[in-house]
């Protein structure tokens, strides 16, 4: 099936979503959390952030997070992911970030921190922080056997247009989807079904190596989108409709 762009969930939203872009939800929300110097406190491979009602709705408009229900209605809990968590700490820089025994992290430290809980975070981190900086909502894609899938804007509003693969041409992290046929017909299928187009992030690290977060500055990403080719279809009934 072919894409025909971004399929709200209802009449109105692509107006309000355009009324209110993202990026200007975004910098709301590093205001706030720069005016109040909020931390976050690590716990394993989890992220918690306490948030006053304000940030709260801006956490949950930004989609930064999941907010996790408690009896406190001054304020709430969001439980934050690896790549959202450092997103906020090292490229907005709002927000800081407590070790388990509640001792401020640096860059160094919270990257080794995260590193370590997940051995392909620098390519992971790499295209979250690509695809973010670009406006789009960046979420969990373990439901479609993907790294994520991303939003126009909040999936309330628009569904998910794109399902993302991180790969890496050196290998790194023993990424081997994508190598044989079968993977990339079988994920192209999964994508089809779901009305996702599959986007491929190659991280090209240009030989820097991933020992400090400056790393990232000499990364790049390559984008590609793949789509499956349907031998039914008829090139010309496709040239009369346009």
């Amino acid at each position: 099936m072919e894409l025909t762009g971004p399929r709200w969930k209802g009449k109105g939203f692509a107006a309000t979503a355009l009324a209110n872009p993202m990026s200007k939800i975004v910098s709301q929300l590093q205001s706030s959390l720069l005016q109040s110097e909020s931390c976050a406190l690590i716990l394993g491979s989890d992220v918690l952030l306490e948030a006053d009602q304000e940030q709260a709705d801006l956490l949950n408009r930004a989609c930064f997070g999941r907010p996790i229900i408690t009896a406190d209605k001054e304020k709430q809990r969001f439980q934050l992911g690896l790549e959202e968590a450092f997103y906020l700490f090292h490229h907005l820089k709002c927000l800081s970030i407590l070790d388990e025994d509640k001792r401020l992290m640096d860059d160094g430290a919270l990257w080794e921190y995260m590193k370590s809980k997940r051995k392909t975070f620098s390519n992971h981190y790499m295209a979250y922080s690509h695809l973010r900086s670009k406006n789009w909502v960046v979420r969990s894609g373990a439901q479609y056997g993907v790294d994520f899938v991303v939003y126009r804007h909040h999936p309330a509003l628009v569904h998910s247009e794109y399902a993302v693969l991180v790969l890496c041409e050196d290998g790194d992290g023993g990424n081997d989807r994508l190598r044989v046929w079968s993977d990339l017909h079988c994920t192209l299928r999964l994508c089809g079904s779901v009305a996702k187009t599959l986007l491929v992030l190659n991280i090209n690290k240009k030989g820097a190596d991933d020992r400090l977060p400056s790393c990232l500055e000499q990364y790049y990403v390559e984008e590609r989108t793949l789509k499956r080719w349907i031998p039914e279809q008829c090139r010309e009934d496709q040239m009369a409709r346009s």
